[in-house]
């Protein structure tokens, strides 16, 4: 079962996806193209040309989960990016705003404590 969490990690492909594709097409994207580790328990996030449909694949242990949305109204806003990288890291909360249609350039973050523990 797909389970989004703040605790995880979250990857766009910055390109367009034939929605066609399926677990053994979108992992390979994520090997050769993202030049991520597929079965590391990452999120990776794809979207079509027309922006109304997305597909999060997972590797959960044991087999891979595949969640697909299609609008039937509006579009997907996606982060700007640069477009020579291989992938895009989204935070929980920035995927959570994009799955529900709200404009990610207009959200204004409250100052937050973040503790980083690479710098213990």
């Amino acid at each position: 079962m797909l389970h989004l969490s703040a605790y995880q990690r979250y990857f766009l492909y910055p390109g367009d996806t034939n929605m066609r594709k399926s677990f053994d097409s979108l992992s390979g994207m994520v090997s050769s193209l993202m030049k991520h580790n597929v079965l590391s328990g990452d999120i990776f996030i794809f979207v079509n040309r027309r922006r109304n449909h997305i597909k999060l694949l997972h590797w959960e242990g044991d087999g891979f989960a595949l969640y697909h949305k299609r609008l039937e109204k509006g579009t997907y806003e996606l982060p700007v990016s640069n477009p020579a990288t291989s992938s895009v890291t989204l935070s929980y909360s920035a995927l959570l705003l994009m799955l529900q249609g709200i404009t990610l350039t207009s959200v204004t973050r409250r100052k937050r404590y973040h503790h980083n523990p690479a710098s213990v």
